[in-house]
């Protein structure tokens, strides 16, 4: 496969994980609601690593659901719908995709990722990309769902039915950690949460240390 062949391939597989978000926003939005403690117990846990002060972007922002209550107010994001929803948050998106971001390098304190890694075409080019944007000092933090959990068994098994996680790629925390030290990140830290199905959360789940236990991880790597 030539460069050429190569790029028109990338660009498929990018707009099958962008077009979902641009057709079914509503949908995106309403998931907050329905799983109103779902979504605060993920907040929670970023906020346990998240670096205070400093400027900041969120890479994938989405609509800024997580951006805008942790005080980010810069992101990237490739869908139009989701870009409308964040502007309408009074946050400054601009467009762009993790594996090419549109961000000078050593510009940044922090960098958040959200569920973004099972989305990007290549995830070893996004970290890398984060990477370069941090200052020296700089962290980046990601959040995701564990592959090897209860909920990423659970999304795995539900993904042809998914509008969203169709064409998502979901990793383990090992993995994720493998393809942030070839990036260049170190000094790992992790939170965990979710230790319940979805649909029986009555309140805000707890935030402990560590991960394998949790559906949802918090990894925050350092840049030097």
């Amino acid at each position: 496969m030539n460069r050429l062949e190569t790029n028109m391939a990338e660009l498929k597989r990018t707009k099958l994980r962008i077009e979902p978000f641009d057709r079914h926003a509503r949908k995106y939005e309403a998931w907050f609601t329905e799983n109103k403690y779902a979504y605060l117990s993920e907040l929670r846990a970023l906020r346990s690593l998240l670096p205070r002060g400093g400027v900041g972007v969120e890479i994938g922002i989405g609509s800024g659901r997580f951006a805008k209550p942790l005080g980010i107010s810069i992101g990237i994001e490739p869908s139009a719908a989701m870009m409308n929803i964040a502007h309408s948050r009074s946050i400054d998106v601009i467009d762009g995709v993790a594996e090419s971001l549109p961000i000078a390098g050593n510009e940044l304190d922090n960098a958040l990722m959200v569920t973004t890694i099972c989305f990007v075409v290549d995830l070893e080019a996004s970290l890398r990309e984060a990477h370069r944007i941090l200052k020296p000092t700089g962290q980046l933090v990601v959040g995701f769902v564990d592959r090897k959990s209860f909920l990423g068994r659970i999304y795995e098994r539900r993904k042809r039915g998914n509008v969203f996680y169709s064409a998502a790629k979901f990793y383990s925390t090992e993995e994720l950690v493998y393809s942030l030290q070839a990036a260049g990140f170190s000094r790992f830290e992790f939170r965990q949460t979710i230790f319940n199905d979805l649909h029986q959360l009555r309140k805000v789940e707890a935030v402990r240390n560590g991960y394998g236990e949790g559906g949802f991880v918090v990894v925050a790597a350092s840049k030097n």
